[in-house]
């Protein structure tokens, strides 16, 4: 059980670095805090806050990862080398791609309700 403790110690010591060294990090946590106003203010169902809150925490978990594999290539060599730069970008690929596809879910839960309260 201590073990345990240890690990969770250490996850929670990196997840707080993350968030006060990385500027992605307030980014997203921004955007997911007005994603979560938006949605209680439109009243989005139960189904579309589990799917925003789905996307916040794929979102920051991708997010990590990316700045693991950052940090961890800049470990290995601070000096420019095209085969961590690669994986970087990569990492970064990733989370881009994971953005955009976000972005297009949470357009088609806020658009209709959006077009709906301008409505009124």
């Amino acid at each position: 059980m201590k073990q345990h403790h240890i690990s969770f110690k250490n996850a929670w010591r990196g997840l707080r670095w993350a968030l006060a060294s990385q500027p992605n990090y307030k980014i997203h946590l921004s955007l997911s805090v007005i994603s979560l106003l938006a949605g209680w203010m439109l009243r989005i169902s139960a189904a579309e806050f589990l799917t925003i809150i789905t996307l916040i925490v794929v979102g920051l978990t991708i997010e990590t990862v990316n700045t693991a594999i950052e940090e961890t290539n800049d470990a290995i060599d601070t000096r420019w080398r095209a085969d961590i730069g690669m994986a970087k970008d990569v990492a970064a690929g990733a989370m881009l791609m994971f953005a955009v596809g976000a972005t297009v879910i949470a357009g088609v839960i806020f658009i209709p309700k959006i077009l709906m309260a301008v409505a009124i």
